[in-house]
């Protein structure tokens, strides 16, 4: 992957090689060999062909907006009839589409930018992420461990890679939460891509944002757990002490508190309860044991 060492994963061409013109002698090396790391799009075309000058443009444009993830060769078949004989084609422009050394889609005459756009990024798609998936993995493991610094570097560099990507993107606003500037982690998050903006991990990142946030203004969990025992019914206390106890590190503790809260009184302070109780789901994993029973209790609640 770009950005991470000095060679593009998965054999991805320079920026420079994404297009080129090849000819009957070079043929086997531009499009078969290179589309076992890569797969290669085949633009036959002539001088004289209208629509070819439509469609080239377009071709060329799609492929160097996917940034190394496919090339471009093209053949002109005046000049390389053989190529054309060989491989059938009996109108231009034509297109055809390579990788692991195989014809895998195509078409024939002119299409709308659009649609050129589509066929360039479901042929794109074929060769994998360049290693976006084990980077993002790995950068979860080191913020995970603590490695903050190395987690936002690799963050930044994916979203170089791909500016859109909401996981990176809600990684680097974790990886400010885990070094403990909210406000820098709150500004990432307001800044986030329209794109993305409204998308589960960005979602997941402004809960947690909102979490520390609580935190940092949680009473004492010892003085707030003797409220409640004094006064089962001080709403405010016990949901202050699920705050408390949730800053402390005590989810599980936490989510009961409210689940015990929103049972008593559902409605109370326009629902409070239930608001926290999704914030607490939203800023963990959907597979996070302590979400499925704690949705699976209030949905029990909600349609008893």
């Amino acid at each position: 992957m770009l950005g991470f060492g000095d060679k593009p994963a998965n054999g991805a061409a320079p920026q420079g090689d994404l297009v080129k013109d090849t000819s009957e002698a070079t043929f086997m090396q531009d499009v078969i060999d290179a589309s076992r790391d890569v797969p290669v799009i085949v633009d036959f075309w002539a001088p004289w062909c209208g629509p070819c000058k439509t469609l080239g443009p377009a071709l060329e444009a799609a492929v160097t907006a996917a940034k190394g993830k496919v090339r471009m060769v093209k053949v002109n078949v005046d000049e390389n009839q053989m190529i054309a004989a060989q491989l059938r084609i009996q109108s231009i422009p034509t297109v055809y589409a390579f990788f692991q050394g195989q014809p895998v889609d195509g078409f024939q005459g002119a299409l709308p930018p659009s649609e050129v756009k589509k066929f360039v990024e479901k042929i794109a798609a074929m060769g994998g992420d360049d290693g976006l998936a084990d980077a993002l993995a790995a950068a979860e493991e080191m913020l995970a461990e603590g490695a903050v610094v190395d987690a936002l570097e690799t963050f930044a560099a994916i979203l170089g890679e791909e500016p859109e990507n909401a996981a990176a993107y809600a990684g680097l606003i974790r990886c400010h939460l885990a070094s403990g500037d909210l406000d820098q982690a709150e500004a990432y998050a307001a800044a986030a891509p329209a794109a993305i903006a409204k998308a589960k991990e960005i979602e997941g990142a402004r809960a947690q944002i909102e979490l520390a946030r609580q935190a940092a203004k949680a009473g004492p969990v010892t003085e707030l757990s003797r409220a409640v025992e004094a006064d089962p019914a001080n709403h405010q206390a016990r949901f202050d002490l699920a705050l408390a106890l949730h800053a402390s590190g005590q989810i599980d503790e936490a989510v009961d508190q409210l689940l015990e809260l929103f049972r008593r009184d559902r409605e109370w302070n326009e629902g409070a309860a239930r608001t926290q109780l999704f914030t607490i789901f939203d800023a963990l994993k959907p597979t996070d044991p302590i979400v499925l029973k704690g949705r699976r209790r209030l949905s029990s609640m909600i349609f008893a």
